[in-house]
């Protein structure tokens, strides 16, 4: 399992996906698979669902970015524009209008689902290394690369801020609910927590193996911890402020926890990860 998501708000569903090139969805409260969508050609490496739920967005080695009818089950889109594989995909706008995808092909490109025409409306090329992950924050879209940098992009002000955050790549960024700070892994075995406004590096978390696939972090919690996959087979959870391990959870049958994704809306208490042995795990109480 690559990549795994809840649906958008309540939680009520979740999606994963992975090296069977499938896209399951489940009610993860009942262990049930609703639905299988089969499209892709390569592995799943990224899945996004829109804010009403009814659509989502799904990228992987086949080079394209897929958009899917929940209901239906059928590809409403399959938009071409990346040259190699896609590792990101996220709804951007609102009004579920915009996706966004990054690319091991160094590009951060940008997609109107309303448009006939299949082609990106805008390609970001700044990023000197393949394009991990992509995040969208209001206006802006932050993504991770693998030269080390996290690039924010002002999409209406027409500007760029980069971060030099880690001298090994940085394979996964989430964005807290305020938009202040910005939660970033990276290959050298830390998840980093950064001030968005001037960079400053405020908290750093160690412990978990990280030097070679990629891993993905998450605020969790209320944005009162920070949790990450680990290549040990093992899920930590840190206390954001104080920088503490909080637990190491075993899963996966000690196989690379490569995803993890913290149910959305306020004092929810559930997360989902996915892992190396083809899994999906849900926690919660």
């Amino acid at each position: 399992m690559h990549c795994v998501t809840y649906s958008a708000l309540t939680a009520t569903y979740c999606l994963s996906g992975g090296s069977d090139r499938k896209i399951h969805l489940w009610n993860p409260s009942t262990s049930t698979k609703i639905q299988t969508y089969a499209g892709h050609g390569y592995e799943v490496l990224s899945l996004s669902c829109s804010p009403d739920n009814s659509l989502f967005a799904s990228s992987g080695g086949d080079k394209l970015v897929f958009l899917w009818d929940v209901a239906t089950a059928s590809t409403l889109r399959r938009l071409e524009g990346h040259w190699a594989r896609v590792n990101a995909v996220t709804f951007a706008a609102a009004d579920g209008s915009m996706l966004v995808s990054g690319s091991y092909d160094a590009s951060v490109k940008l997609w109107d689902i309303r448009a006939r025409d299949r082609k990106p409306v805008q390609s970001l090329d700044d990023a000197k290394d393949a394009v991990t992950d992509v995040v969208a924050c209001g206006a802006e879209v932050v993504a991770a690369s693998v030269d080390g940098r996290v690039r924010a992009y002002d999409i209406r002000m027409a500007r760029c801020v980069e971060d030099v955050v880690s001298p090994a790549a940085v394979t996964s960024v989430r964005v807290s609910r305020d938009g202040k700070a910005m939660l970033v892994a990276a290959l050298d075995g830390a998840v980093r927590l950064m001030d968005r406004a001037n960079g400053a590096l405020l908290k750093r978390y160690t412990g978990h193996r990280n030097d070679s696939l990629r891993v993905r972090c998450a605020f969790a919690q209320d944005e009162e911890f920070v949790v990450c996959g680990s290549e040990s087979g093992e899920l930590f959870v840190w206390d954001l402020v104080e920088g503490k391990i909080v637990e190491r959870l075993s899963c996966h049958a000690g196989k690379v926890v490569s995803s993890v994704e913290w149910a959305p809306g306020t004092g929810r208490r559930q997360m989902i990860t996915g892992g190396a042995d083809g899994t999906v795990v849900v926690w919660g109480e």
